[in-house]
């Protein structure tokens, strides 16, 4: 090629201009994509707090405010029940040792009421068991009418009281009579086959000591007679650490109140204590002879008594 033509010769250099289309790519959708989350996030925690109320809010902000004191203590804090995360439960207004009000409150008189129902049943067994196995006996078949068995608030009750004919103890004394001595090892040697607790009390008729309140009296000697029982239930079979009440009551306790030397008011009480009525015993020593005269007035049919007030 001459030296002229390559003089003329020109070079071009073409550049391609990359970019101008960010606008048809995909990054606005993932940017409003995570906006939509947080508004559904953000409204839905909008509808919670507005069903939530003040208290259950107070509970939640005194929570996050101290977390870690509360995972510290155990989660013994307000709200604590069984969330996975100590502290968080039923309800966060709650302080130690308070009982949510409410259905709570509702569950736990619903679980009482099926436990009363059920000690009843089985106090109703035990009622069947017992007068199955007394009254089946040929010797106890005279005493059938001075025996009676009954359920109450506190358990199985187990009454045997006089009769003018028959008496249970020796006149003023705890001496136990042979009749009454075989009636009570049999109910020692039944009650012996259930787990429950045993209560006794001995009670008098009003009818005063020539010696007053001052010597022996009626308080002595309805506990005498109590004791006296104690240990004809344990010849009959029944374990000893089972009696966990033994009390002489006199005559405070009186079944026929309109007639304070009625024999009807010369008894001995036994109660098999269901596990409510051995709850209260434990905790706080309470009564447990609620009985009144109108519930067991029909136990004998008993004739004249102005001869017998004056043997007791």
């Amino acid at each position: 090629m001459p030296a002229s033509e390559k003089a003329k010769s020109t070079i071009v250099i073409k550049r391609i201009k990359k970019g101008g289309h960010g606008h048809h790519g995909g990054v606005w959708k993932i940017a409003y994509a995570d906006f939509v989350t947080a508004m559904m996030a953000f409204f839905l925690l909008m509808w919670l707090l507005g069903s939530t109320t003040k208290g259950d809010l107070k509970g939640i902000a005194e929570y996050f405010a101290s977390p870690l004191q509360i995972a510290l203590m155990g989660g013994s804090g307000a709200g604590d029940a069984t969330s996975v995360i100590q502290g968080g439960g039923v309800s966060l207004t709650d302080q130690p040792g308070q009982v949510k009000r409410g259905d709570t409150e509702e569950e736990q008189r619903k679980r009482r009421q099926q436990r009363a129902q059920e000690e009843r049943a089985r106090m109703e067994a035990l009622k069947a068991k017992v007068e199955a196995a007394l009254f089946a006996n040929p010797k106890l078949a005279e005493l059938r009418k001075q025996i009676r068995i009954e359920i109450t608030p506190d358990g199985l009750r187990i009454q045997i009281v006089d009769d003018f004919e028959r008496p249970m103890f020796a006149l003023g004394s705890a001496q136990v009579q042979p009749y009454m001595r075989d009636l009570l090892r049999e109910i020692g040697a039944v009650l012996n086959q259930v787990d429950n607790k045993i209560a006794l009390s001995g009670h008098t008729d009003a009818a005063p000591y020539a010696s007053g309140e001052r010597g022996y009296s009626n308080w002595e000697l309805s506990a005498d007679r109590a004791n006296a029982s104690r240990r004809e239930l344990i010849a009959g079979g029944m374990e000893p650490g089972k009696i966990v009440r033994v009390v002489g009551l006199a005559d405070s306790n009186l079944l026929v109140k309109d007639d304070p030397r009625h024999p009807l008011n010369r008894r001995i009480s036994i109660i098999v204590l269901n596990k409510l009525a051995e709850e209260r015993l434990a905790q706080a020593g309470g009564e447990i002879e609620a009985g009144t005269g109108e519930d067991v007035k029909d136990a004998v049919a008993v004739g004249s008594t102005a001869d017998y007030a004056a043997k007791r």
